[in-house]
C-alpha cells in the first residue's frame, strides 16, 4: 500500500480556484446530496445544516435547493473559494446560505450545534484527520445525521494516475494535478475506520465508487 502523500490544507490561488469551481463534478455532486438524502429521511426538512469545507459552494446550492425551508452554514478557510462561492450561487439562494471563513478547528460558528453536518472532499486536505472528527462531535447532538464523502487513497501513484486521465482527462492540467495530489493525500478505508474509532464515533464507513469513500450516521 502506498504511504500518504499530504498537500496543502488549502486552494487559495485564483487560478486553481477558477478551475477547481468550473469542473465538472456533476455526478459526484449528485451522489452525495442523493446519499445524504437517505442519512436526512425527511423530505421536509427544515432545520440548519453545517457544511465543512464548502468550496465554491456547488454541493451548498445543490443542499438548499433540495431543501428550500433549510439554512445551511458553509465553512472554508480559502477565502478566495468563498468569494467564488458568493459569485456562482444566486442571490436567492445565498439568503439560506451565510459563508464561513475559517479553518478546522478555530473556525468559530454562528450556532453551537446544527441538525445536520456534512463534508465532501475535506478530509483528505486536513494534515491531522481526527480535527474534522472532533470538530463534528463539537457542533453535534444527539440525533444530528453526518454525511462525509471523500476520496480513498489508491494503492500506487501508477493507479491514481489511471484514475485521474480516466476522470479527468478533459479538464486543465492544473486540476488534474490538483486531484492526483488529492488521491495521494486521501485516507485508506481502514485509516478512517481507525480515526472513528480513536475519537470513540460511530459512524457507517463504505466504499461508494471506485475512489470515493462515504461515511455516514445518526448521533447518539
Amino acid at each position: 500500500m502506498m504511504h500518504r502523500i499530504v498537500e496543502s490544507e488549502l486552494m487559495e490561488d485564483e487560478a486553481q480556484v477558477i478551475a477547481y469551481a468550473e469542473a465538472d463534478f456533476d455526478t459526484p455532486h449528485s451522489q452525495f446530496i442523493e446519499r445524504l438524502k437517505a442519512v436526512i429521511n425527511n423530505p421536509d426538512f427544515s432545520g440548519l445544516a453545517l457544511d465543512l469545507g464548502c468550496g465554491p459552494g456547488d454541493i451548498s446550492r445543490r443542499f438548499v435547493e433540495a431543501y428550500p425551508d433549510a439554512i445551511l452554514h458553509a465553512v472554508d478557510g480559502s477565502e478566495t473559494m468563498i468569494r467564488r462561492g458568493q459569485l456562482l450561487i444566486s442571490p436567492a439562494l445565498q439568503k439560506r446560505i451565510r459563508f464561513v471563513l475559517g479553518c478546522l478547528p478555530s473556525a468559530i460558528l454562528p450556532n453551537p450545534d446544527y441538525d445536520i453536518i456534512f463534508s465532501n472532499s475535506l478530509l483528505h486536505h486536513l494534515h491531522e484527520p481526527l480535527v474534522l472528527w472532533n470538530f463534528i462531535k463539537h457542533y453535534a447532538r444527539p440525533g444530528t445525521c453526518v454525511a462525509i464523502m471523500d476520496l480513498l487513497r489508491p494503492d500506487s501513484k501508477e493507479i491514481a494516475q489511471f484514475m485521474v486521465e480516466s476522470y479527468a482527462a478533459n479538464e486543465p492540467k492544473i486540476l488534474q494535478q490538483d486531484f492526483y495530489n488529492s488521491l495521494l493525500a486521501a485516507f485508506t478505508l481502514e485509516e478512517i475506520k481507525q480515526q472513528l474509532e480513536s475519537v470513540d464515533l460511530t459512524l457507517n464507513v463504505g466504499q461508494s465508487s471506485d475512489r470515493h469513500v462515504f461515511i455516514s450516521g445518526v448521533m447518539p
